[in-house]
């Protein structure tokens, strides 16, 4: 998940030399060819397209946020920063409270932070002109634990009036750590569970540095409603390749310190997404540079690439234009888009391949195709890729057709949030109707033979607050409450049919809280697909779901 050499360098360099004037840098000499702008650019993320004529995306306007063990340094706080630093920051924390000049400023936090929002003309960020608030949890066991990790996460997602539309996490905590008797990655952490309470609450998407099966830091990895990221590495200077570091949930690994496997329990899979981590280089607290790999860099290029879309949804709201809410700024929104946008095989120019980028390759040289993931359609995620590499180009042609309801026609790109009733309304709720269990999305076009379609379902998890003095807030002391994942899926149909035993494919995992569909359509016709509300576990009335989707018009 992270460098710890790094900081251990850095800290070392920092005692000893006392950070007065430039500082020092880990020196590039000798490296290979190394540049944030490589993992930005259309080598990687395909993100500095978004930020020239005509799209003008650099994140302006929209918070970030950031938690952390240490924190970046700032200007006129911090001795070792300088006013140049290309780093700004809306704002900084020690968990819920201001910081003290010079303590917990830390390599890696500010590394992590330069992937986001940098401003160097060279190494320029995924959203250089975004806010980014962040909070330092303090030295792990020592100073802290997963009481104090949650702490802090409430606080920076307040922070902007409340409006903070992603959250990076670049750490985690070990099982050997939880303090539950026999822990396993059921969930059911505090932590996980603090993080599944806080996206639904206070409307920010959680994207988690992934970290399984290695005797690692793999909590919150067991979230159900955040995003959790592997990493790739370049083959002839492209990001297309997941690194061989990777720490992967399966095959199921038992380290010796821990009675349990670190991998989820049960079948559901744990990474959702894939982006550069290989040597990023990138700002250093005093302003220097220097590299590093691992998912700790990768999550980040997620979370930015959300400051960027939510500029767009934000704009186009603001507007007035058709197809365009509030519901734009859903964390499930952004999951779904984010997820079905990932590309996963190159395009051949014909675009029946959805214009993807690259062919993404696990460490075994297998693309998506070779997977059980594509051939079972109960298993929505690849072990190892997710749904694919990230691609921020992508992510924006996905999201700006805007929202698209099941009661019209719907376009061959675009995206929904919405909700089904349950079939067991509040006892104070007579319904004169029966529920209806699903919803049609039915395309206005014929799809074209032999060419992909992708749709991404997204729904969460239900967990409450315990709040001991009812103040809406999370306190050191109090607990989470898990009351269930109500079980969705997702299928493709022909338009005229109207029963799913004669779907053309499905989604239909039982685990998870994503489903995906990534189908050749077999003939030229019409199609659509159907979102249904398949099993309810908790006691919520309405199920919302997010639902993205892309095809191919017949030619």
């Amino acid at each position: 998940m992270t460098n710890r050499l790094g900081s251990l360098i850095w800290q070392m360099l920092q005692h000893r030399f006392g950070w007065i004037g430039g500082g020092i840098g880990l020196s590039l000499v000798g490296l290979p060819v190394l540049a944030l702008s490589t993992s930005v650019g259309a080598d990687g993320i395909d993100a500095l397209r978004l930020h020239q004529a005509p799209y003008h995306l650099t994140g302006r306007k929209i918070a970030i946020g950031q938690v952390e063990i240490g924190r970046p340094s700032q200007f006129g706080l911090d001795k070792v920063a300088f006013e140049g630093l290309p780093i700004s920051v809306g704002g900084i924390f020690f968990r819920d409270a201001q910081p003290t000049a010079n303590e917990l400023v830390d390599l890696h936090a500010t590394n992590v932070a330069s992937v986001m929002v940098s401003q160097d003309k060279r190494l320029t960020g995924v959203a250089p002109d975004a806010s980014l608030y962040s909070a330092a949890v303090g030295s792990l066991p020592e100073q802290a634990g997963q009481p104090e990790e949650c702490l802090a996460s409430q606080h920076v997602a307040l922070q902007n009036g409340g409006d903070v539309r992603a959250m990076n996490f670049s750490f985690g905590e070990s099982l050997e750590g939880d303090t539950r008797t026999n822990p396993s990655l059921d969930g059911n952490s505090l932590l996980t569970q603090c993080i599944d309470w806080s996206e639904r609450v206070h409307d920010v998407l959680y994207v988690i540095a992934g970290n399984q099966g290695n005797g690692g830091i793999p909590i919150p990895t067991d979230n159900f409603n955040g995003i959790n990221v592997a990493y790739s590495t370049r083959i002839e200077g492209r990001f297309v390749k997941l690194d061989f570091a990777n720490m992967g949930s399966e095959p199921t690994f038992r380290p010796f310190r821990s009675s349990q496997p670190e991998s989820n329990l049960g079948s559901r899979r744990s990474i959702s997404l894939v982006a550069p981590g290989n040597y990023i280089e990138m700002i250093n607290p005093d302003g220097s540079v220097s590299a590093s790999s691992g998912t700790s860099f990768a999550a980040p290029h997620v979370v930015a690439t959300v400051a960027l879309l939510q500029e767009l949804g934000d704009r186009q709201f603001r507007a007035g234009l058709a197809n365009w809410s509030i519901d734009s700024r859903r964390p499930m929104v952004m999951k779904a888009v984010l997820l079905n946008s990932a590309d996963k095989l190159e395009d051949q120019g014909d675009g029946h391949r959805l214009d993807m980028a690259r062919t993404l390759l696990d460490e075994s040289n297998r693309n998506w195709l070779e997977s059980d993931a594509y051939r079972d359609p109960k298993i929505p995620l690849h072990a190892e890729l997710g749904t694919g590499h990230l691609n921020a180009y992508r992510a924006y042609q996905q999201f700006n057709p805007g929202q698209w309801r099941p009661a019209s026609l719907a376009p061959v790109i675009g995206w929904n949030y919405d909700a089904i009733e349950s079939p067991v309304p509040p006892t104070d709720l007579p319904r004169s109707e029966p529920a209806e269990l699903f919803h049609d999305y039915v395309f206005e076009q014929p799809l074209q033979a032999h060419s992909f379609i992708s749709a991404t379902l997204a729904w969460e998890r239900l967990v409450v607050l315990n709040d001991a003095n009812e103040n809406g807030l999370y306190d050191l002391g109090d607990t989470f409450e898990d009351r269930g994942l109500n079980n969705m899926d997702l299928y493709l149909m022909r338009a005229e049919d109207t029963d799913i035993a004669d779907s053309i494919w499905s989604s239909v995992s039982d685990t998870d809280s994503v489903e995906h569909i990534f189908f050749a359509i077999p003939e030229t016709g019409r199609y659509k697909l159907r979102v249904v509300y398949r099993q309810q576990v908790n006691d919520e009335w309405l199920q919302p779901y997010a639902l993205a989707w892309w095809a191919v018009p017949a030619n």
